[in-house]
């Protein structure tokens, strides 16, 4: 008599598994996010079955006796540059992002060029019908007869036409959520179909050669949604940011095993799709406006590219009797309250008093914190209502006694600066490699500072309640 499947609860949002429903998940802390999902019984007979001897593995010299296959040129270098140099042959791409950002749009252009450079391209989709991606692709200007699309959400279908075709370069899918395998009994988007499905079509992929990229959804918190384990099966895993107020979008590799892992590409969104940017310093730059108290410009490196940004302060006293207001865009909150405390605490500025308001102009978020010297420049501007230097930048961490300490790629951010026509650059004092100076660009001074007291004093004020 065959026996009834049994079921357990899992979380979708984390994947842990529970013998009993509950309202909030112990693992994530996710609320209203498990869901009953049935278990297949395993086959019981009499006796135990003999367990088989499993063939022998063969293994081979690292070295190896072929040369490793070329990468496939998307013809975006922008999305080339976040992939290593190109995708890579029977490796597979995990791409997510918030809804509306463009991840579709990103990778039907990535598609259509690849299909037009003579590739054979295959984009499927489960959550539009074939005329609403020829519509999309016409409103965008695309030309790609060769581009292959379908709409199916069953991958054992999707298994068997990909089985069948030879010389696939690349096939994407959009989206692993609403992938469904028959023999998993769960709905599309649950924990058990995201893992069947996606270890379906990456085994695909690896036994066929071709490049697979797909499309995921992100919880509310900005995390790719399903099990953790799915980040673990692919090669290489982006996340596309930017705020739908900025046209600016960016791609950040989080997981690359084939390239850096601190890459990003810029592109703009315009009416026309995705367009590259291939110097993102000049157009976040484009609207600054100099002489104006609270603002400061950053040298900051993304991956190998050197990005310039303007760092956005503004002060007000607090209203009632209410906390101070701490609201930040782009940066980190809690390394701005440190901040804000080594200020007060080390260089006797008071703001405890005051609302502090942050913002990274053109939506990009900062990471690192190399950034904190441009951000306590921009406080101190506030604070004491004089305007930083318009042609200065800044760059340098910031340490809890107040020290400022070196950073990476120093040469890289200046040569960045005197490119687009700045002439001071304020960065740490190098003592930890015996007083040695850097050789500065032609028409760049630089200015060295070893404490953040003497960034304060170049203000001439230290009392932000009487500015």
């Amino acid at each position: 008599m065959a026996r009834r499947p049994s079921v357990h609860y899992v979380c979708q949002s984390c994947g842990a598994v529970f013998p009993k429903w509950a309202g909030r998940c112990e693992s994530c802390g996710a609320w209203n996010s498990i869901v009953e999902e049935a278990v297949e019984p395993a086959a019981t007979g009499g006796t135990a079955p003999r367990r088989s001897r499993g063939a022998k593995v063969a293994f081979v010299s690292l070295a190896g006796t072929a040369e490793p296959p070329p990468r496939i040129g998307t013809q975006l270098a922008e999305l080339d540059r976040v992939l290593g140099g190109g995708l890579v042959p029977a490796s597979v791409v995990l791409v997510g992002g918030d809804p509306g950002i463009g991840k579709s749009t990103l990778l039907l252009q990535a598609a259509c060029a690849l299909a037009a450079a003579g590739r054979r391209v295959k984009y499927i989709s489960g959550e539009e019908a074939v005329d609403q991606i020829r519509l999309r692709a016409r409103r965008l200007g695309l030309d790609a007869p060769g581009l292959e699309i379908a709409a199916a959400i069953n991958v054992t279908d999707i298994a068997g036409t990909l089985e069948s075709e030879p010389d696939v370069a690349l096939v994407v899918i959009d989206s692993i959520q609403t992938m469904w395998l028959e023999s998993v009994e769960s709905a599309p988007g649950t924990v058990s179909q995201v893992r069947a499905t996606a270890f379906e079509l990456i085994r695909l992929a690896k036994q066929r050669g071709f490049s697979l990229i797909l499309v995921g959804h992100v919880t509310k918190e900005g995390a790719l949604a399903g099990p953790r384990v799915l980040e673990h099966m692919v090669d290489a895993v982006m996340y596309f940011e930017g705020d739908r107020g900025h046209q600016f979008r960016i791609l950040r590799a989080a997981k690359n095993r084939f390239g850096a892992t601190d890459e990003i590409g810029v592109f703009a969104m315009t009416d026309q799709g995705l367009v590259e940017v291939p110097n993102p310093s000049a157009l976040f730059l484009a609207e600054r406006r100099g002489n104006i108290a609270g603002s400061a410009v950053f040298a900051g490196i993304e991956g190998t590219r050197p990005v310039l940004l303007e760092v956005q302060a503004l002060l007000s006293p607090k209203s009632g009797d209410s906390a101070p207001r701490r609201a930040v865009v782009g940066w980190d909150t809690s390394r701005l309250n440190m901040l804000l405390a080594v200020l007060e605490a080390r260089c006797g500025l008071k703001l405890h008093g005051m609302d502090v308001h942050l913002n990274i102009a053109g939506g990009l978020r900062v990471l690192e914190p190399a950034a904190d010297l441009a951000v306590a420049a921009a406080l101190v501007s506030a604070a004491t209502g004089k305007p930083t230097h318009a042609g200065a930048v800044y760059f340098g961490e910031i340490g809890l006694s107040g020290e400022i300490r070196q950073v990476a790629q120093v040469d890289s951010r200046l040569k960045e600066a005197q490119k687009l026509g700045f002439d001071a650059a304020f960065l740490p004092r190098r003592i930890a490699r015996g007083n040695t100076r850097l050789v500065a660009p032609e028409g760049l001074h630089l200015n060295e500072i070893g404490h953040l007291g003497d960034l304060v004093a170049l203000f001439g004020g230290t009392d932000s309640e009487e500015a």
